[in-house]
């Protein structure tokens, strides 16, 4: 089963296989994994150095390339008309495809021009380098500024987000403007899974922590989830998630662990965040 979530036109399924960190043959064969356990959501990025073994499985993995989405991003760096275009095109030649389901902006650059950062994203989509566009790690004014200067729709902004990081105000303007929201980093690299609440509604499911938390998220709204892993046993029971469902209570009760240091990604180059109650 695939659930998928429409924003802007484009069919993102809700759970993907992330693989920021996830190199060479280990790349290779979680990607393998994850395909042959049902993922039909890919994501990587210029910058994780993996583009290659993820277009190795692509090429080469009995699912049909058109079942297979397929995100990726552009460094904070070459987001100037032209070095945006050019990034976007070696990603398509490492990941051995004609065209990505979805180019994002990495990061927001603190250096080009805004509006420059956005013309050229959507020109990679003019060009045919893309089905679909959108944003990463881009807080609700930088989402309401690129709607501004934006010529093609926009379907995504991808941010961290957990149970310890309230994204209540991304999260609001993002299904203001139709886009889903894309959790990186949806355990909170596994931290969140020792928490005595969702260990308690695992236990009353019958399911694993993972499994609860990766419910959380794509129980709400316009949320797509990218879990990455480096063990089969975990590729597979994360896409073991539609059978089942959360109560508006346990919900509740799992978005209560957002605390106020519950961000554990923030760069030096990262824009001013939202900060929710």
């Amino acid at each position: 089963m695939t659930l998928t979530v429409t924003a802007n036109g484009a069919e993102i399924p809700a759970l993907g296989f992330g693989t920021w960190r996830l190199r060479d043959d280990v790349c290779r064969h979680m990607v393998e994994v994850a395909l042959d356990a049902g993922y039909r959501h890919i994501d990587t990025a210029e910058a994780y150095d993996n583009e290659e073994a993820v277009g190795d499985v692509l090429a080469n993995h009995v699912t049909p390339r058109d079942d297979i989405f397929v995100t990726t991003k552009v460094w904070h760096e070459n987001l100037r008309d032209g070095d945006f275009q050019k990034s976007v095109e070696g990603s398509l030649k490492r990941l051995q495809i004609d065209q990505a389901d979805l180019v994002l902006i990495h990061w927001p650059s603190p250096s080009i021009p805004f509006d420059e950062q956005i013309q050229s994203l959507c020109k990679a989509k003019k060009q045919g380098l893309t089905k679909h566009i959108g944003v990463s790690n881009f807080p609700a004014a930088l989402i309401e500024a690129a709607m501004r200067h934006a010529d093609e729709p926009l379907v995504a902004n991808q941010v961290e987000y957990h149970p310890y990081l309230n994204q209540s105000i991304v999260h609001a303007a993002c299904r203001k403007h139709g886009l889903a929201l894309t959790s990186y980093a949806p355990i909170a690299r596994g931290s969140v899974l020792d928490e005595e609440v969702v260990r308690e509604i695992a236990e009353e499911k019958g399911r694993t922590s993972a499994q609860v938390v990766l419910r959380w998220h794509i129980q709400q709204e316009g949320v797509v989830a990218i879990p990455r892993s480096s063990k089969a046993e975990r590729v597979n029971e994360n896409n073991d998630i539609y059978d089942f469902a959360l109560t508006p209570d346990e919900m509740g009760r799992i978005s209560a662990l957002a605390r106020p240091d519950g961000r554990t990604i923030d760069p030096d180059w990262a824009p001013e965040w939202d900060e929710a109650a």
